[in-house]
């Protein structure tokens, strides 16, 4: 009988038992989530959890807000600065800033993992040379290289028995890889003074999936890199460690300057597969003029600025980087801009709202990394 073809399966029911948590790990979940929304400010965030404690009762008196700052203290998630004004204050250290980025990581990919979405590919399997330590019985046209003897030769014991040895097609076993491809992504983040305005906040989600993305990369696909660039009037680059400090600015939105940073930093990586990534929620609105000055436009979509975007498009096309812009915004003159930029770029496009950011970029990146792009 072989063992790959006929595995017996069922289901245990038993009464849900919510894993324990310690009253520290309860507040540490929901601290996490507040310092990302106040931009890495410590006193705003315990602040604000000093309130929920009041409405929610996420206390006792055995355990307080002041016992888990304590904590906080002890496990090295805070440490005490100086400052500005020459007054003693706590600030989060590094280990904070690495378990914000795993909650992120957790959060999305986690929301990936329960998604029905029939195009879902983010853990396809098939020729590649990263092995997964899955197994599968042999089909016609699996590479001989990927057989593994070892598997095979138990299965043909069990099946056959050890007197009268023998190997048959149905004994073989392959193991599952995934395709090895290093890729080098920029991911262009929109800090203009619109990512806040009609009362919706549209920084938190994108700091939140750069950190998830981040993460992702550095822990499970250590050879690719990723670079995070912000734009506003102008375009810099800044760290991971920054990410939770992000803010957005009273800037107008410059995305050639933000294109031109993404489109240098590629061209000095030495992988074969590049990408851009954008969030924005508004139109290009800002140019910076050969003499150093601003051309600003903030009404409809300004002629001389649209251009310069299809150009900048087309350039990344020439030296073969995708751009997939995700447009957090519905209106319809916006999205019509994307569609002619992404035409230009031979890109993609998706229009999303803020909740479904983070899966739709995974499940992108994931794609991408499948795919060799052939200059």
């Amino acid at each position: 009988m072989n063992t790959y073809k006929n595995l017996r399966k069922g289901f245990l029911f038993k009464k849900y038992e919510a894993s324990y948590q310690s009253p520290f790990e309860k507040l540490f979940e929901i601290f996490k989530e507040l310092i990302t929304h106040t931009s890495g400010d410590f006193d705003e965030a315990i602040d604000w959890l000093r309130e929920l404690d009041k409405e929610y009762k996420l206390t006792t008196p055995d355990y307080t807000i002041d016992d888990f700052i304590e904590d906080l203290k002890k496990k090295g998630y805070l440490k005490e600065e100086i400052d500005p004004n020459g007054e003693p204050s706590l600030a989060i250290t590094a280990k904070t800033e690495r378990a914000i980025r795993q909650q992120a990581l957790d959060q999305i990919f986690g929301k990936i993992k329960k998604s029905g979405k029939g195009n879902h590919r983010s853990k396809a399997q098939g020729l590649g040379d990263e092995h997964t330590g899955d197994f599968r019985g042999y089909q016609f046209g699996d590479a001989l290289d990927k057989v593994s003897m070892t598997e095979s030769l138990k299965n043909a014991q069990i099946n056959n028995g050890i007197s009268d040895f023998t190997l048959s097609e149905d004994d073989l076993v392959v193991e599952e890889t995934l395709h090895k491809s290093q890729m080098s992504t920029v991911l262009m983040i929109d800090i203009s003074h619109s990512m806040i305005l009609y009362g919706e906040d549209r920084i938190t989600p994108a700091k939140k999936v750069a950190m998830a993305l981040a993460e992702l990369i550095t822990t499970r696909y250590p050879k690719d890199t990723l670079d995070i660039l912000v734009f506003g009037n102008d375009a810099w680059r800044i760290e991971i460690k920054d990410l939770p400090y992000l803010k957005v600015g009273p800037y107008h939105t410059n995305t050639v300057a933000g294109l031109q940073l993404a489109m240098d930093i590629l061209r000095r990586k030495r992988n074969t597969n590049k990408q851009v990534f954008i969030i924005t929620d508004g139109k290009p609105s800002c140019l910076r003029l050969p003499n150093g000055e601003y051309y600003k436009n903030s009404f409809g979509l300004d002629t001389d600025i649209v251009n310069q975007c299809y150009m900048m498009a087309q350039q990344a096309r020439k030296l073969h980087i995708p751009i997939t812009t995700f447009m957090i915004a519905k209106d319809e003159y916006l999205m019509q801009f994307v569609r002619e930029f992404t035409y230009a770029n031979q890109g993609k496009a998706f229009y999303t709202g803020i909740k479904g950011l983070g899966e739709m970029i995974f499940e992108d990146y994931e794609t991408n990394r499948k795919k060799r792009i052939r200059g």
